[in-house]
């Protein structure tokens, strides 16, 4: 038996090693810790996947497995022929991609002269972007998810039951930072698909993605506070922190997700929003790499980190991958959830797991500033995923929206043909509710917006997404909520759209 067989198996051997997950998991989780811990080195090779499954008597789909999910996050790199290596933690990322030193553009409309009273300044800015009416569910709408197939029936009965119990408690606002049992539901769910290191204490209830990052904005900055954001952004964030009067600094995100480079190392932030594990909008991963870095730039600049796993759980081929907050040591990382993606938007149920420090302050200000209820909603939510309804209904989704991923992708390169092939790239991420359409940098992409949109069709713009001047052009092409026939007939006059643009 191999040094290296060693050790994993007297890891695995230990009774109150993560008793109840899975094989598979386990062997993960062993592996990863003794990477951390350095008693496997950067370079060092692992046994091979026959001979590990040899030595620790299991099941060699097991260990490749593993294996698998390890070299996804960056842990191992493998090598046809050669092996399989432990990377090496330390490195960091050499190339950089500049941000330059442009102001963010301010984009008002004009005030309309019959108004009675006319907004404050930041009540323009903010309503200058009118997100509501291009967020309408229309074919290839990026970031909507099919609720319509969610299970309303067995939804209702789920309700009635609540309901028929008649607690006057469920009617009252929510004091302790939601329902208890939907908490210890959040908990357990965080600790296994997305190695969240949580208690229950530390979970919060919030009625969405918005109002927890205004709940942390209000509490962890102050106005004038400089928030890192990833640049291109998602547009809630932006909209949350400029009506905190936050100042943003946009951070370039290339295809290992946010780019540090000297000049942002040089401003001093108080917020650091990110999408590590699936970058909204370009879809990128952050390497390990990058994100051992940003938690320790967060520790020298006393800075809080803000982890939104908007859409975790849509991750078509292996294991969603583990959250940035599991590798926090400092607790610098307050990680943010929602259930709007996964079972309804109206639903207005989302999550927060914040330090230990900040437990107390949270509660009571989630108390006091929002009076959050929905107690009733929660329960039922609560016996939803208990009886174990949450976790078929994400298989059963997962398996619908990556039929329909591949289908648009397959329908959009044969429409556009070979000659396209070396001026348009599709993204590949196999992840997320929607593709990127990356163009020539020539080709204006707002413009062909606005020529899907009299086809019928809602693309976003990948270049408005951006604080800076934007350095990539492209088109977000959503998925999920499009039946196969609408895909191939929409993905069709989609093609012709870009074909038109590109040339």
């Amino acid at each position: 038996m191999s040094p290296a067989s060693d050790l994993l198996a007297q890891t695995l051997a230990q009774s109150g090693f993560h008793p109840r997950l899975p094989q598979q998991r386990r062997l993960y989780e062993a592996a990863k810790a003794a990477i951390h811990q350095q008693q496997l080195g950067a370079g060092s090779k692992l046994p091979s996947s026959r001979d590990l499954a040899r030595d620790l008597g299991i099941a060699r789909n097991t260990v490749i497995a593993a294996f698998e999910q390890l070299a996804a996050e960056g842990y191992v790199t493998s090598a046809l022929g050669s092996g399989t290596y432990v990377a090496d933690l330390q490195a960091h990322t050499a190339s950089m991609h500049g941000v330059g030193s442009a102001q963010q553009s301010k984009q008002r409309n004009a005030a309309p002269a019959n108004r009675a009273a006319p907004l404050s300044r930041r009540g323009e800015e903010l309503t200058s972007f009118a997100a509501g009416a291009r967020y309408e569910i229309q074919p290839f709408a990026p970031g909507d998810a099919d609720f319509s197939s969610f299970p309303f029936k067995l939804w209702q009965r789920l309700q009635n039951r609540v309901w028929r119990e008649a607690r006057a408690d469920l009617l009252d606002y929510g004091q302790s930072g939601g329902y208890l049992p939907l908490r210890q539901a959040i908990t357990e769910y965080l600790r296994i698909s997305r190695s969240v290191k949580v208690s229950v204490d530390q979970v919060l209830i919030t009625a969405g993605t918005q109002q927890s990052l205004d709940l942390c904005a209000q509490l962890l900055a102050d106005v004038g506070d400089t928030a890192w954001v990833e640049d291109p952004c998602y547009w809630g964030a932006r909209r949350v922190f400029q009506a905190r009067e936050l100042t943003l600094h946009p951070i370039t995100v290339d295809h290992d997700g946010m780019a540090l480079e000297q000049a942002d190392l040089e401003t001093t932030p108080r917020l650091i929003y990110v999408t590590p594990s699936h970058q909204y909008p370009t879809g990128a991963v952050m390497s390990l790499a990058r994100r051992r870095e940003l938690l320790d730039v967060a520790v020298r600049k006393n800075a809080w980190i803000l982890e939104d796993d908007y859409d975790s759980e849509f991750r078509y081929t292996g294991r969603p991958l583990a959250a940035l907050q599991g590798l926090d040591t400092d607790d610098r990382v307050v990680y943010m959830g929602t259930f709007s993606k996964v079972l309804y938007p109206g639903i207005k149920v989302g999550y927060l797991v914040v330090p230990p420090a900040l437990i107390a302050p949270f509660k009571s200000a989630l108390y006091d500033l929002q009076r959050p209820g929905q107690l009733m909603v929660q329960a039922a939510l609560a016996d939803f995923i208990a009886l174990g309804h949450f976790t078929t209904h994400i298989r059963k989704i997962r398996q619908t929206y990556g039929a329909r991923r591949e289908l648009l992708r397959r329908t959009l390169v044969q429409q556009l043909g070979p000659q396209l092939s070396q001026s348009v790239t599709i993204s590949s991420e196999e992840s997320g509710l929607h593709l990127v359409v990356e163009l020539p940098d020539r080709v204006d992409d707002v413009a062909l917006e606005k020529l899907a949109a009299e086809s019928g069709i809602q693309v976003k713009a990948l270049s408005t997404y951006y604080l800076a001047p934007p350095v990539r052009r492209g088109l977000l092409v959503g998925y999920a909520y499009c039946t196969p026939e609408k895909i191939a007939y929409y993905g069709r006059l989609l093609a012709a759209v870009i074909q038109s643009g590109a040339r």
